[in-house]
């Protein structure tokens, strides 16, 4: 299906545009940018005096349910939210209970896909009760690498030294020489297969420029056992390929966390990222792509997924729509397999492992 919005301002600041033109759009995507454009069949819609510009994200909203049905609830504030231009709302904790915990905040997610108008992201209480004494059930961080994207929140622990930060040797010397304080270091070899309470945590290498980044496999239970059966969890982002010893780390999982960074032809398309930039994302120890993805889950196909999540999605250079089309043909070969597309900028659904 196609539509034609005719006259309209297009402002978008992150590539710099703000000018009156017209805009064709196929199957929710915007395909061409002009002037005086035509569509050989579809919708035209005259938009002189109208402005398109991205979904707004209002940061700081308070939708009160459960607890404050009398002041707002889910369905009323993110119809408000529509209303305004708003397609996402960050939703504040102060409910009753507070959102502290993950079944809070799992119920809440449920609530939005049931009742919401616009996408709804949770803020979790950071302290328990929002009493600021302690944190809310977070005992340890596992590191994979020392990047910022994935390192820098450490510093925000500095008033909670009861977190255990495990990382090897080479991670934890590059993310302390940027600390203001000596974090709990819990270090491992790389390869090191080690116990954390009640999970069995091993780590393996991955392909990335970072000092010696790794992925992690997470399992509990027991293999045989009726009342707690053996569960596992592989966690690998931020690799270029994917090299054979990957394919037994998560060949007997049940669910699959895994990076499907960009597209190819919208890396190579991109306007913003200069050459150089363009060849490490795309390079052996960058990231992986829609197509790298599909091959390493066609190769492995394991029976035993239950879940798969399609993660860390470039903003600019992939979409959840490009994703889908790249592995539709592995998620019909893996049938029972549910896959989950995680778009750039939203966090991972919560899931019960056990």
């Amino acid at each position: 299906m196609a539509l034609l919005l005719r006259h309209v301002r297009a402002v978008d600041p992150s590539v710099g545009l703000d000018q009156e033109c017209d805009i064709v759009i196929r199957d929710g995507r915007i395909v061409e940018i002009g002037q005086d454009l035509s569509i050989p069949k579809g919708e035209t819609v005259e938009c002189a005096e109208k402005v398109l510009l991205p979904g707004l994200v209002d940061a700081h909203t308070h939708l009160r349910q459960p607890g404050r049905e009398d002041e707002e609830t889910v369905a009323s504030g993110t119809r408000a939210a529509a209303h305004g231009g708003f397609t996402a709302v960050c939703a504040m904790p102060n409910t009753e209970p507070v959102a502290d915990q993950g079944a809070a905040v799992r119920a809440l997610l449920e609530l939005a896909a049931s009742e919401g108008a616009v996408r709804v992201h949770p803020l979790g209480a950071i302290t328990a009760g929002q009493r600021g004494e302690s944190l809310a059930a977070v005992d340890a961080v596992f590191l994979t690498h020392e990047h910022g994207d994935h390192a820098a929140g450490i510093e925000g622990l500095k008033k909670h030294p009861h977190i255990r930060v495990f990382a090897n040797a080479a991670t934890a010397r590059a993310v302390q020489a940027g600390l203001s304080y000596r974090p709990d270091w819990q270090i491992f070899e790389t390869g090191a297969r080690f116990q954390y309470r009640d999970l069995e945590v091993q780590s393996f290498t991955v392909p990335h420029d970072a000092q010696e980044p790794v992925g992690f496999r997470f399992s509990t239970g027991r293999e045989g056992d009726l009342f707690a059966p053996r569960r596992s969890l592989a966690y690998l982002t931020d690799l270029g390929h994917a090299p054979g010893h990957l394919h037994e780390h998560i060949r007997d999982c049940d669910v699959v966390v895994i990076e499907a960074n960009h597209c190819p032809e919208l890396l190579k398309a991109d306007p913003k990222r200069p050459w150089s930039t363009k060849q490490r994302i795309s390079g052996r120890h960058g990231h992986l792509s829609n197509e790298g993805v599909r091959e390493l889950l066609a190769a492995v196909a394991s029976p035993r997924w239950r879940r798969v999540y399609l993660t860390h999605l470039s903003r600019d250079c992939n979409s959840p729509a490009a994703v889908e089309r790249a592995l539709a043909e592995v998620r019909a070969a893996l049938g029972a397999c549910e896959f989950a597309v995680v778009a750039a900028g939203e966090g991972t659904p919560f899931y019960e492992l056990g």
